[in-house]
């Protein structure tokens, strides 16, 4: 390499310019010149050999254009990892959801097809496992929609960092993270268009067992379903 070149060279000068070096140490040292030539010549050659010689570096790789270009590609990198890991959160959490929808629509329709089969005793407890589905599936509703908040945040974070690489140069990072946005946009609508099928489902199997309970009280004499005082609010009697 050039540096081992450059030592070399610094060894070979030194060793070159000891005869100088050494008739001072005669004129300083009678009798003793051959040692001390011997001893100084070995230290100072030793001691300049290993004296660092430093390359010039390439002062194209420390240009601001160089320099942002890296900087933005790291940036891009990161929320690429953030949007990945916000994404796969929010698509189990969507899919846990999606699976609550469906628990409950297959308890309403159970439910409806088996009113004027049960006595109240038997309604009432079947309503009740129905309550508990409906608990769950709000709860998971509410864990996906904080999720996806927090993935919306890391897409408008991946979005300027991927516009921020175009207007840098760093044409690469840009289509690395533009095309990563894609993919990821394209899987969470695959799964958000699955939960919205079991939403419709469900909102038809409570339609379903809302008429069929209004048909049930219909069909009961009127003794069983109970007067309503004509003062009454017809608001009231609607609920």
């Amino acid at each position: 390499s050039a540096s081992g070149s450059f030592w070399l060279q610094g060894c070979a000068l030194l060793w070159l310019g000891l005869p100088a070096l050494s008739g001072s140490i005669r004129r300083c040292f009678p009798g003793g010149s051959g040692r001390w030539h011997r001893l100084v010549g070995a230290g100072l050659g030793a001691a300049l050999c290993a004296v660092p010689v430093v390359e010039k570096q390439n002062s194209a790789s420390l240009s601001n254009d160089a320099l942002i270009k890296r900087a933005v590609s790291l940036v891009t990198d990161s929320t690429s990892t953030l949007l990945s890991q916000t994404t796969y959160a929010l698509i189990e959490a969507l899919t846990e959801y999606t699976k609550a929808v469906y628990t409950l629509v297959s308890l309403y329709k159970q439910y409806t097809n088996l009113l004027g089969k049960m006595n109240s005793d038997e309604v009432d407890a079947v309503w009740q496992v129905v309550i508990g589905a409906r608990v769950d599936m709000t709860t998971k509703q509410q864990e996906y929609l904080k999720l996806e908040s927090s993935w919306m945040t890391a897409l408008r974070l991946s979005e300027m960092a991927a516009e921020a690489a175009y207007q840098s140069g760093a044409d690469q990072a840009s289509v690395t993270a533009r095309n990563h946005i894609q993919l990821i946009k394209s899987q969470v609508q695959e799964v958000r268009q699955l939960s919205q099928k079991a939403e419709t489902k469900l909102a038809e199997a409570q339609t379903e067992e809302l008429l069929k309970a209004q048909g049930e009280e219909s069909s009961l004499p009127q003794g069983i379903l109970g007067s309503t005082d004509a003062g009454e609010d017809p608001y009231l009697r609607e609920d």
